[in-house]
């Protein structure tokens, strides 16, 4: 929007060329959202100290976990979207469709976040909204999100799966693509919801995740590049990258306050809208197995979850001492810090992998 009214005066004034080029608009999406949330982060935690929006904590975790978390702000999702939308508006194409629909699902799961972090606090208990209701909601969200994008989207192959490491192996998944398309947004959103349970934990992943995503979108929104290694151009695409530079500033003024000892939680309201969010960037990026691999600690901590429930369904017994499994190796008597540290080293591994199978063709 502020670049779009700045571009007016580009005869006037020479060097307003430069917002023109995404690479300058990303690095001043990333700056914008990050000061942004740093000199809004303390006087909201303050404020949310104030007005008691305290985090409630599983009573079956460990307890050292329950004693150190308990009396911390939740919520702190808030700071991170508004730095991020902020931003996006500011340097961000709102006439572009792909940005349109991240914004889109930005908003709506995080407020379907929020309804969840205050049924939390008002009843004083970690369990929110029913679950049934969330992944209901959910689903009707995602597939509006969607419907909309395919219907307005120019991609002719906007329904291709394409498989990193084989390059001829395609598959068109007609009108799955809109169901597969609502999996993807809704196991994304799940996984980073079930990873933000220590400090910074969901943050430094997400943060990993978004800036492999940003140079994922601008090789594929651009022709060279994207014709270089071999993977589809999708005109339009490499606004996505403006979009991630957000997401990068954004969480990395909230590590700021989320680092151990976190001062504020990001809570449902950060999660569910952080991880929907990357969700929809790979779909419009068509990168949605890399997703996968980039994202694969989050993929891990919800099979954790998943392997856990049906084992004990099925068997009476537990996999794991606790689950997601971060709470595993707390019951193991890791320290956090340790736990979230190792965890944060596996990410950086994933995404390097990630990255290679733009060029492993």
């Amino acid at each position: 929007m502020l670049y779009q009214f700045l571009l007016n005066f580009v005869d006037t004034f020479g060097f307003f060329n430069v917002f023109k080029y995404l690479t300058f608009r990303t690095g001043l999406s990333f700056f914008t959202s990050l000061v942004i949330v740093l000199v809004i982060g303390g006087p909201f935690i303050k404020f949310f100290s104030n007005q008691k929006i305290l985090n409630p904590i599983r009573d079956d975790g460990p307890g050292d976990h329950i004693i150190k978390k308990i009396g911390t702000p939740t919520m702190g999702g808030v700071i991170i979207l508004f730095g991020l939308l902020l931003s996006v508006f500011f340097w961000g194409n709102l006439s572009n469709i792909n940005i349109l629909f991240c914004i889109y699902i930005v908003i709506s799961f995080g407020l379907l976040g929020a309804l969840d972090d205050y049924k939390k606090i008002k009843h004083n208990n970690s369990k929110g909204i029913s679950s049934k209701f969330k992944i209901f909601a959910q689903i009707l969200l995602a597939i509006i999100g969607v419907s909309v994008f395919v219907y307005f989207s120019d991609y002719q192959n906007l329904t291709n799966l394409y498989f990193p490491f084989f390059k001829n192996l395609i598959i068109n998944l007609g009108w799955f693509f809109i169901p597969f398309s609502v999996f993807v947004i809704i196991g994304s959103s799940n996984a980073v919801n079930l990873t933000d349970g220590l400090d910074g934990l969901a943050t430094v992943p997400v943060i990993l995740v978004a800036a492999c995503f940003a140079f994922i979108s601008y090789v594929t929104g651009n022709v060279v590049f994207s014709d270089y290694l071999q993977i589809p151009y999708i005109e339009g695409t490499g606004e996505i990258s403006v979009f991630c530079g957000a997401i990068i500033g954004s969480c990395l003024g909230f590590l700021w306050f989320n680092a151990p000892p976190a001062k504020i939680f990001m809570g449902d309201t950060g999660s569910l809208s952080l991880g929907g969010s990357l969700g929809a960037v790979g779909i419009i990026t068509k990168h949605e197995i890399v997703l996968a691999i980039t994202g694969g600690l989050f993929v891990l901590e919800a099979v954790s979850v998943m392997v856990q429930v049906i084992s004990y369904k099925l068997t009476g017994k537990r996999i794991f001492r606790m689950a997601p499994i971060h709470h595993h190796f707390e019951k193991k008597g890791w320290p956090e810090s340790t736990v979230v540290i190792r965890f944060w080293i596996i990410s950086i591994i994933l995404a390097m992998i990630g990255l290679a199978t733009l060029k492993l063709r």
